[in-house]
């Protein structure tokens, strides 16, 4: 079981990392918020990794910090998520948002994340709430700072969105800047639609 890997960064992606370890290379799955935070090609890279066993595949999934991992932990005991819906929710919300969305009971931000409905929110809510709760009140488990390039939440949440909604990294960015010079104090919900309406 791999559970953590250091090495060079062979090639990065928004989904996606192959680490070169011992002439070995790996690839590893990432939330955007890791992503974010990566280093340049060949430069060192370590990370904390999750590795999850199929009967026809071997797939790991890495996270920069361990509260991103802890919290890809959680999700998975939930019933009806699997990693890649795990991940997806971590690109589309940052971690300690997510977890004070989770300890708070707030459904209705969750729902803002695309692929998940309001069912699968509350079921979120319901079975991990006490768990976010002694997580927050947990002196080990810490929110990590902002890392450079995440100095706007909102506007690296509502990029992730629209990334995965199918749009580029620059025509996202181009449409909150737009959104954002207009309203500075716009919320994420509606940071995400206005960019939409430009974008479509």
């Amino acid at each position: 079981m791999i559970a953590f890997l250091r090495g060079s960064l062979f090639r990065k992606t928004t989904q996606s990392i192959i680490i070169d370890a011992g002439g070995i290379g790996y690839e590893v799955f990432i939330p955007l918020s890791t992503y974010y935070i990566l280093p340049e090609t060949e430069e060192k890279v370590s990370l904390h990794i999750y590795t999850h066993v199929r009967d026809d595949a071997l797939l790991l999934f890495g996270f920069q910090t361990t509260l991103e991992k802890d919290l890809f932990l959680m999700l998975i005991s939930v019933s009806g998520i699997g990693p890649k819906l795990a991940l997806n929710i971590l690109s589309g919300i940052g971690p300690q948002e997510l977890i004070e969305a989770i300890a708070s009971g707030d459904s209705v931000r969750m729902q803002a994340i695309p692929g998940i409905g309001k069912k699968t929110s509350e079921r979120i809510s319901l079975e991990l709430k006490d768990r976010a709760l002694k997580a927050i009140g947990d002196q080990e488990v810490s929110v990590p700072a902002l890392a450079k390039g995440q100095e706007n939440l909102i506007m690296d949440d509502a990029l992730s969105a629209l990334i995965n909604l199918g749009y580029s990294a620059r025509s996202g960015t181009m449409a909150i800047k737009k959104v954002q010079s207009l309203r500075s104090d716009i919320r994420l919900e509606e940071l995400i639609r206005e960019a939409l309406k430009i974008l479509s």
